[in-house]
Parts: C-alpha cells; sequence; structure tokens
C-alpha cells in the first residue's frame, strides 16, 4: 500500500493543484533519510524556485516535472501521504518534508512509518527508473497476447510473479488477490499449468480490478488518503482481500486467507482450487 489506483488517485488529485506552480522552497525536513538522492541539503538547495510543469505516474511511483528534465520522484510505500495543505498549515510529528509553493499553499509528504522515499531526479535518472520497471497493466500498449509472453517466460507459482515489478508494474498485495479471485486462479498456480484462456482471463481480471479501484478512488486501509486528504472506497468493492471468514460473493464459501511469498493471501477455496 499505496498500489497503482491509490498512487493514480493522488497524481489526478495533485494535478489539478500543482500543475503551473512553483515551489519556492523546502522550509520543513526532520528526516534527512527520507531524501533518497541527492544529499539532503544539496535536495533543498535544487528546488529553489522550480516550477511545476507535470504531475505523472510510473508504477507506485509519483513524478513531479520540473524544469531542466528533472523531475521530483516519490515513492509513498505504506504510509506515505503527500497532499496540499493551506499556508501556515503547522507539521505533526510525522511531517517530514514540506515544500512552499508560490500561491502560498504547501505541498506536505507526511509518512508515520518512515518508509516513503523522495529523489531529485534528472533524466538519465529518470530513464533508469523507466526499465527497471515492467509495462503498465493499463497500458494501451500492452496486449493480452503481450501480457502472455511476459508471464509465460517465468516458471514459478503466479501471486509472486505478479507481485514482481519488473515482470508487471504497479501491483501489490491486494489486486493480486482481487484478479486472481476474479480470473479463478489460486495464488500457487505455476505459469507452466495456465492454459490461454486462463491467461486471457487473468489479464482481463487486472485490468478489471485496477479500473473499479481508481474509480473508487483507492482502497483506504489505515493511512491512505489522496493529495486532497481523502480516503478512498474501493475498500467497500473488495471481494476477498481482508474479507477472511466472510461468504464469498460468488459462491457463498467462506474466504481463507494463507501466506505465499510471505504475504498474507485471501482466497475463496471453491472458486480458486488450489493445484
Amino acid at each position: 500500500m499505496p498500489e497503482l489506483p491509490e498512487v493514480e488517485t493522488v497524481r489526478r488529485s495533485l494535478a489539478t493543484q500543482l500543475i503551473g506552480l512553483r515551489i519556492t522552497g523546502c522550509p520543513h525536513l526532520d528526516w534527512p533519510r527520507t531524501i533518497a538522492a541527492p544529499a539532503a541539503a544539496q535536495f533543498c538547495a535544487l528546488l529553489q524556485d522550480r516550477p511545476i510543469t507535470a504531475v505523472e505516474r510510473r508504477a507506485k511511483y509519483l513524478i513531479l516535472r520540473l524544469d531542466q528534465g528533472e523531475a521530483l520522484v516519490i515513492h509513498l510505500r505504506m504510509t506515505g501521504q503527500l497532499t496540499v495543505q493551506p499556508a501556515g498549515t503547522l507539521p505533526d510529528s510525522h511531517t517530514h518534508v514540506i515544500f512552499d509553493l508560490d500561491d502560498g499553499r504547501r505541498l506536505r509528504f507526511r509518512d508515520a512509518r518512515k518508509f516513503g522515499r523522495v529523489w531529485l531526479l534528472d533524466a538519465p535518472g529518470l530513464a533508469l527508473l523507466h526499465r527497471h520497471l515492467g509495462p503498465e497493466p493499463l497500458d494501451e500498449a500492452l496486449t493480452a497476447a503481450e501480457f502472455a509472453l511476459l508471464l509465460r517466460r517465468r516458471k514459478g507459482a503466479l501471486k509472486p510473479i505478479l507481485l514482481n515489478q519488473q515482470v508487471i508494474a504497479g501491483l501489490g498485495n491486494i489486486y493480486v488477490d482481487e484478479a486472481l479471485w476474479q480470473a479463478r486462479l489460486h495464488p500457487l498456480r505455476t505459469v507452466p499449468s495456465l492454459t490461454d484462456d486462463d491467461v486471457q482471463q487473468l489479464f482481463q481480471a487486472i485490468q478489471s480490478v485496477l479500473r473499479s479501484a481508481i474509480e473508487h478512488r483507492g482502497t483506504t486501509f489505515g493511512q491512505y488518503v489522496d493529495g486532497l486528504g481523502q480516503a478512498g472506497a474501493n475498500q467497500h468493492h473488495l471481494n476477498v482481500y481482508g474479507r477472511q471468514g466472510e461468504p464469498c460473493s460468488r459462491c457463498g464459501t467462506p474466504i481463507e486467507k494463507l501466506t505465499v511469498a510471505q504475504r498474507g493471501t485471501h482466497v475463496c477455496p471453491h472458486c480458486q482450487l488450489r493445484p
């Protein structure tokens, strides 16, 4: 958390507020390790009077495009929040970075667990980031046939493969569980055991659950909010994740929770037969 739908929701809510503004300074930085690159003191100096020209997303990364081919890149990790705050808003104990904006407001990075990271990257650094990530599952350029080729290069169990950001970018625990349930595939099914129909159904399920989650503005468990500070609503539309012991919405069998790839995993034992 957050995963692709949450980061996309944050992106959309920030784009309407930030594009065309300038970062005038970085007056608050109380946890220097939040800044992954460059060094924290240099980071703040380099952000003086920088325009925000676009707000983008790549997988689970937020990208605030600046001038000179550079960009602020933010990974929210488990508890990160990036919100626009009114002028004069004071930081709480979990606010680790504040950027002043030229309209008087502030862009605040808050992270209770301190796992989130912020980079200031130049064009080569951004290119390297893109190369290390797999294709976007909602990219129109990604076809079912290309997804099948990506998948069939692997031989292990489905869930850890789908969580691998170099295979397909942006999926995490929630939406892998939801997509596998929708496709009626057990997370321990191996890629060689899949039929062509299985792969097609999985591809469609991944796109379906992601689009639905974006429509519902992301899943709020814990501390996820969008750039306006508002929680998502997709937690009310989940079929298996977090519903252990509750009846499957498709067949009525109680949802089970098991561990796959060291991750809590939710399945319907009737709809998703264990291999």
